[in-house]
């Protein structure tokens, strides 16, 4: 009851000295952690309409119930709180706030007009570098899909600048017909631009007049007898139209348009956005799940829309959204000063438009029905595996464990997170072994496991090994050791893995070739194909967990074994091989890299560039 009062008068407090100007505001609970950021023309009004109980949606008397305190930021406008109410959601991930969570970087094609002999490159992030950009794509798939086409049909090099000034004879992409070999001299710069322009014509998606063109060349060729030139534009030409033609028109609108569809279930919300560009439906983006309490799908729509045009997302000329927006003015003023023109946001009830939302929609349906079986279908594996397991509990977070290393050397660790039977990449972990030498797997788990559960917070239902008897008994010795009594552990071993106190036995030459679960204070393994679901899980996970510790593994041995060659060269220390990786960005390039670049590194003169190039160039003739 106490309580209660008190954020009573928190809440009177806030609504008194909220300010009537527009802005952000945080509504904390009693820790001071966010619960939800909000933005506002008039801070005071929504403030009131909070706590006088005219909000009617669904959240508001769970987030009325635990806020204490609410913090204020004024802004100049409400384009101004808009950037701001992103900028503090991003950084505080408040629980009643649509959390839009798509951190990744979406590919791009580059190419730098500017070079002598430019290539298209995929990259993750633009750069305000003069280079001309194209995308981002909804997908890496469709990147290196439309990357490889145009490298098909328009046969620039794919080499790097290094492989260019040093070659002199052509390569293979040459003799099959994928590269002009600029690095042979065998195409001058002129016609190799022409080719440039055309391909750059297409990815603008000026097709048309793109074919127009080229059967224009493909006619002067001919009349001049030059049939090869007038063959390979007919090719060239032939494959540009059938890629046009697949590319089904949808909207007779000659703007690019986002198609935003949204569908809602219980708490559960999804979001799709369907990409067309000149008239024709280029691709869709299914946003991750939204789980939150029922939220007017207005809102949410408004949330995500947001979040996603504030990253790196183009922003196309008209968005479609399947109802009115409470704040489509602000949006579209801010992402129209983002774009540099103007940009509108339409809501039709009929038409072509209309159609187009409904196409959204139907695509948002369909995710969401399939991601509902996916979350069922794991659900039913986890609890068949607690059963199977005879588990104390529900293993809804599984924490998995590998070790890889190379004869004892660049030896790692790994653990990956499933939460509710799914990645939970947020969670891995990679762990460099310290204190161990040569070949002991066990000392190294054993090591890897006290480093990440001496803290005793955050831990999972299932605690789950890479390997056999040994690595649970490693596992088991550690949480004795760290009083952790409430975890259940296993390991599963590969059908491969060999047992010996079990080759002679009737159950091994029953179960020969199959994946075994080891169990605490169980002689015999358990074998799991009477439940192919909860086996198939735990498989993933364990697949997952050695792939994570031997990328990284891997990883390791390239760093140690490149700053090992560098040791060998006289005049680099720990401090000139850190400016060289810094500078370059990553060992590859340090090998590819010119003369001229190594001399812009910080510490790096002419004589010992110089030596750094002949030795690496040196030892990769050796290899």
């Amino acid at each position: 009851m106490e309580e209660k009062r008190q954020r009573q008068k928190g809440a009177m407090k806030a609504y008194l000295y909220a300010p009537k100007a527009p802005g952000a505001y945080l509504m904390k609970d009693g820790e001071g952690k966010a619960l939800y950021v909000g933005k506002a023309k008039n801070i005071r009004s929504r403030i009131r309409a909070y706590f006088a109980g005219t909000d009617s949606r669904f959240m508001t008397p769970f987030l009325l119930s635990r806020v204490h305190d609410v913090e204020f930021i004024i802004t100049k406008t409400e384009k101004e709180a808009l950037i701001l109410e992103n900028t503090l959601i991003k950084e505080h991930r408040p629980r009643y706030n649509v959390n839009f969570r798509d951190d990744k970087a979406y590919f791009h094609i580059k190419i730098d007009l500017r070079e002598n002999f430019p290539l298209f490159q995929l990259v993750r992030r633009p750069l305000k570098d003069g280079a001309k950009y194209f995308g981002p794509y909804p997908s890496s798939a469709s990147a290196k899909e439309t990357l490889l086409f145009i490298q098909k049909i328009f046969p620039l090099r794919t080499c790097s600048d290094t492989e260019l000034k040093n070659r002199e004879r052509p390569c293979m992409e040459y003799e099959i017909g994928r590269c002009l070999a600029p690095c042979a001299a065998l195409i001058d710069k002129v016609s190799y631009h022409k080719l440039v322009k055309d391909s750059v014509a297409f990815l603008e998606g000026k097709g048309k007049g793109l074919l127009a063109e080229l059967r224009r060349r493909m006619k002067t060729a001919a009349e001049r007898l030059d049939f090869e030139q007038a063959a390979s534009l007919r090719d060239r030409i032939a494959a540009i139209a059938n890629t046009l033609e697949r590319q089904q028109v949808v909207s007779m609108s000659a703007k690019d348009q986002d198609i935003f569809g949204i569908v809602q279930e219980g708490d559960l919300s999804h979001v799709c956005v369907l990409f067309i560009r000149e008239g024709k439906l280029l691709g869709k983006k299914d946003f991750p799940l939204i789980k939150i309490p029922a939220d007017p799908a207005a809102e949410i729509l408004s949330s995500v829309i947001k979040q996603y045009y504030d990253g790196e997302a183009a922003i196309p000329d008209e968005i479609l959204v399947p109802l009115e927006l409470e704040d489509k003015r602000v949006i579209r003023e801010w992402l129209s000063d983002k774009k540099g023109h103007t940009v509108s946001i339409v809501a039709p009830n009929r038409g072509r438009g209309r159609e187009l939302l409904d196409m959204a929609r139907q695509n948002s349906e369909n995710t969401l029905k399939a991601e509902q079986q996916n979350r069922q279908d794991k659900m039913k594996a986890i609890h068949l595996l607690a059963q199977a397991l005879q588990l104390k509990k529900l293993p809804a977070r599984v924490e998995c464990f590998d070790i890889s290393n190379i004869g004892g050397s660049y030896a790692v660790g790994a653990m990956v997170t499933f939460v509710e039977g799914k990645p939970y990449k947020n969670g891995y972990r990679r762990f460099r072994i310290k204190k161990v030498t040569g070949m002991d797997d066990y000392s190294m788990m054993h090591e890897v496991l006290s480093r990440r559960y001496c803290r005793k917070d955050d831990l999972p239902d299932l605690i789950m090994l890479d390997g056999g008897k040994g690595q649970l008994g490693v596992a088991l010795a550690v949480l004795k050791d760290l009083s952790i009594t409430d975890t259940d552990v296993i390991a599963l071993a590969k059908g491969s893995y060999e047992d010996e106190s079990l080759s002679r036995s009737r159950t091994s030459t029953l179960h020969k070739g199959e994946d075994r679960v080891y169990l605490p204070r169980r002689k015999d393994p358990l074998y799991l194909s009477k439940w192919p679901p909860a086996l198939f899980l735990l498989q993933q996970i364990r697949d997952e967990a050695h792939r994570f510790a031997l990328s990284y593994c891997r990883k390791v041995k390239e760093q140690e074994d490149f700053l090992s060659v560098l040791d060998e060269i006289g005049g680099i220390g720990q401090a000139k091989k850190k400016a060289l990786l810094l500078y370059l960005g990553d060992i590859k390039r340090v090998r590819e890299a010119s003369l001229e670049e190594l001399r812009k590194v910080d510490g790096i003169g002419k004589a010992l560039a110089g030596k750094i190039y002949t030795f690496l160039h040196g030892a990769e003739k050796a290899l």
